[in-house]
């Protein structure tokens, strides 16, 4: 084996996180080496919904429009239904923005949904493309079919082995940080001897213990459904609860059905698995099964810890999700966001100690948050078992289902319009933010309050020549001046701390009111940092902002 080679960041696995943490280092000159035992970017569907603030993150890279125009047509509704079968009664149907509506939408949206972008329906497997594209672009190394092997923390570096998957070839490494992005199963978790914490498992009649999931084809689908395309589509009934969502929009589809009682995954053959599938739609349509695989829902799961001295997790690695309100990959695109200036900043020798540490701190919190609101979404739906009567053609059965269509609808709202979710997580407590004593807004799943309270996301508004706020942010530290304070004693602290910051006065009516102070002190991770109306301080703020 050949001496080992240096670099500066290790990242176990190339899902979403694992990318996007390659990208943000990279875009910062940060060397990467990734290595992902797969041969190439994820083939199943898997993640299905990028939410809005994962999209304004998208939009601060230079990249959200191209990731909005995957998937779907840009016509295809992303609506929510559900149905007894597919091809059965429609209980209920939450309806929501195609892409090419939700372009034309945001500008005009305040209040809860004031943003820089609104969610898009994707499946994961196209988004991994261009955030694959976009790692190698901005020098990321990165290695598929290759897997970590061993490593141990040493004095100032980690080292490593990494192995081809077909055994041909071994490296040794020496990494300055090692990341463990490497899913569930997470050998960086496992070798560190980090645990999970939380519940597993949980049962349910639906979206709790086994499931199995089906990559189809079936291009007659629409032909055969009476009923108007929908991205998500739910199934409610006594013999096989599923959902399914639209990959492409033309007919190819994400399946996922709960395995009842007696139904043993190994025994599902093909012929076995496309039953299943036709039990969910109602009546026999072609399909072709492009892959098939089993695996459980009920997971509210969160690391006991995020890392240890020079080695990380991040991603499915720190944290697992029952897939309700698509919360799973979003947070581990978050933790990508919040880990990745941070390990810049350390491996320039411009942070304190406190800033990698506040990582942990900071993405535990959120996970824990996070997933106890997946879990609450889960139950909504999963512990509602359907009367007997629903699918009677009978004045019993049509009664059963105006009530669970309007138990549905409700749910839908519940889990699919959930600005407090996907703006309103907050860093409170951590040791990197400096708080004003006001107090933070309200944390509810279906509100969300803008508030410049510091530890929370910056509160957004379009300007005045029509651009987003967070267009005019720099590309790591920003300083808003709304006010008559100096933003002087901050441009002259940062220069001195090798910090990059750009001071803006931007141009948008009710901005001042809206930020409630002269200036405020935005993160690389667009998070409020400190605000305030004197700028006396700046030297100590930004200390203390970099872990000093």
């Amino acid at each position: 084996m050949e001496a080992a080679a240096r670099v500066p960041v290790l990242i176990a696995g190339g899902g979403p996180c694992g990318l996007m943490l390659a990208i943000e280092l990279s875009r910062r000159g940060i060397g990467v080496l990734l290595v992902d035992d797969k041969p190439g970017t994820t083939f199943n569907p898997q993640a299905n919904a990028t939410q809005a603030r994962t999209m304004e993150h998208y939009r601060r890279l230079g990249f959200a429009d191209e990731i909005r125009a995957l998937g779907m047509p840009p016509d295809y509704p992303t609506d929510i239904a559900y149905f007894t079968r597919f091809a059965g009664h429609e209980l209920a149907r939450y309806r929501l923005p195609s892409a090419r509506e939700a372009r034309a939408r945001v500008a005009g949206l305040s209040g809860s949904w004031s943003a820089a972008e609104l969610p898009h329906r994707v499946s994961q497997k196209f988004v991994e493309r261009v955030l694959r594209a976009k790692a190698e672009a901005a020098g990321a190394k990165l290695l598929y079919g290759w897997r970590l092997v061993r490593f141990a923390e040493e004095e100032g570096a980690v080292s490593a082995e990494i192995e081809a998957v077909d055994g041909s070839a071994r490296r040794a490494l020496r990494a300055d940080y090692l990341v463990g992005a490497d899913g569930p199963r997470s050998f960086v978790r496992a070798l560190l001897g980090i645990r999970y914490g939380g519940s597993s498992r949980v049962p349910r009649d639906f979206m709790g213990g086994r499931m199995y999931a089906l990559y189809l084809r079936c291009p007659r689908f629409h032909e055969e459904v009476p009923h108007a395309p929908a991205w998500m589509h739910v199934t409610y009934n006594g013999d096989r609860r599923a959902f399914m969502a639209a990959v492409d929009g033309h007919g190819e589809f994400a399946f996922h059905t709960q395995l009842r009682d007696g139904e043993n995954e190994d025994g599902i053959t093909e012929a076995r698995a496309r039953d299943m599938f036709e039990h969910a739609v109602g009546r026999p349509v072609a399909a072709e099964i492009l892959s098939r695989s089993a695996w459980t829902a009920g997971h509210a799961l969160v690391a006991e810890g995020f890392g240890r001295g020079r080695v990380l997790i991040a991603g499915d690695a720190a944290h697992l999700f029952t897939p309700a309100g698509g919360l799973g990959y979003n947070t581990a695109v978050e933790d990508a966001v919040n880990l990745g200036w941070k390990l810049a900043s350390a491996l320039r020798g411009i942070a304190g100690p406190a800033l990698l540490e506040s990582y942990g701190v900071e993405r535990g919190a959120l996970a824990r948050r996070n997933t106890a609101y997946a879990r609450r979404l889960a139950d909504s739906l999963g512990y509602r078992p359907a009367p007997p009567e629903l699918e009677d053609e009978t004045p019993a059965g049509e009664a059963a289902r105006r009530e669970a269509g309007a138990h549905l609808e409700a749910h839908a709202r519940m889990e699919f319009n959930i600005p407090g979710i996907t703006f309103g997580g907050r860093y409170d407590g951590s040791p990197v933010i400096v708080p004003d004593g006001t107090a933070a807004p309200p944390d509810e799943p279906n509100r969300y309050e803008p508030s410049a309270c510091p530890g929370g996301r910056p509160p957004h508004a379009w300007l005045a020549d029509g651009r987003s706020l967070y267009d005019s942010f720099g590309p790591e530290w920003t300083l808003l001046h709304l006010g008559p304070a100096s933003a002087e004693p901050f441009a002259r602290a940062a220069e001195a701390a090798g910090m990059d910051l750009r001071v803006v006065s931007p141009e948008a009516e009710g901005l001042r009111d809206l930020y409630q102070r002269d200036l405020v002190l935005i993160r690389p991770d667009h998070m409020v940092a400190w605000r305030g109306n004197d700028a006396g301080a700046a030297a100590a703020v930004l200390a203390r902002a970099m872990g000093h």
